[in-house]
Parts: structure tokens; C-alpha cells; sequence
């Protein structure tokens, strides 16, 4: 069993070969396709963390599409001053789907 843990938009993401992952927004290639960094690999008992061997690993995504997270609401109030603030948020997400782990 081959995993990996890659750093994708602040996070750290346990990935598989044909998972799909929900990330902040990437900006794909014009074929559609991403490379990830690997934190960690693991493939079977063999565990690697060192910076030099994963430099030569590579993750690649598909980039299956677009779309937005929930809303947010923001709502800040200050008792017997009359200050009242709404504000809302939608984070702007990428679906992608993990192909190859090399």
C-alpha cells in the first residue's frame, strides 16, 4: 500500500492513488493536471521523510473542477453600544483527483 501526505493550500493532506481531495483554489496546467509536494511517503514498510529523497517523488492531480465552500457568517456585537456587524465568506475550492504517486 503506497500513500503519501502532501502540503496543499496550508494543509496536510493523507492521499492515495484515485482519491479526491477537496483544496484551496490551484491554478491548473493548460492539460489539467497539478503536482503536489509530499511531506511523507509510505510504501509498505518503508517510510520516508528525508527532503532529498522526496524531492525525487512525485504527486500528480487531476483537476476535476471548481466550486465554492459554505457559507460563512461573521457576526460580531458590543452589548448597549449599538455596534451590530454581519459579514459573510465562501471559501473558493479545487476538486482533485490523486493519479500517480512516483
Amino acid at each position: 500500500m503506497v500513500y503519501a501526505v502532501v502540503r496543499a493550500g496550508g494543509r496536510q493532506e493523507k492521499v492515495e492513488v484515485g482519491t479526491v481531495v477537496v483544496l484551496d483554489r490551484i491554478k491548473a496546467s493548460e492539460d489539467g493536471t497539478i503536482q503536489l509536494t509530499p511531506v511523507l511517503l509510505v510504501d509498505g514498510d518503508t517510510i520516508t521523510t528525508d527532503a532529498k529523497k522526496l524531492a525525487k517523488v512525485t504527486v500528480t492531480a487531476e483537476v476535476l473542477g471548481d466550486l465554492r465552500g459554505p457559507k460563512i457568517v461573521i457576526q460580531k456585537f458590543k452589548n448597549k453600544t449599538g455596534y451590530k456587524k454581519r459579514q459573510g465568506f465562501r471559501a473558493d475550492l479545487t476538486r482533485v483527483k490523486i493519479t500517480g504517486i512516483k
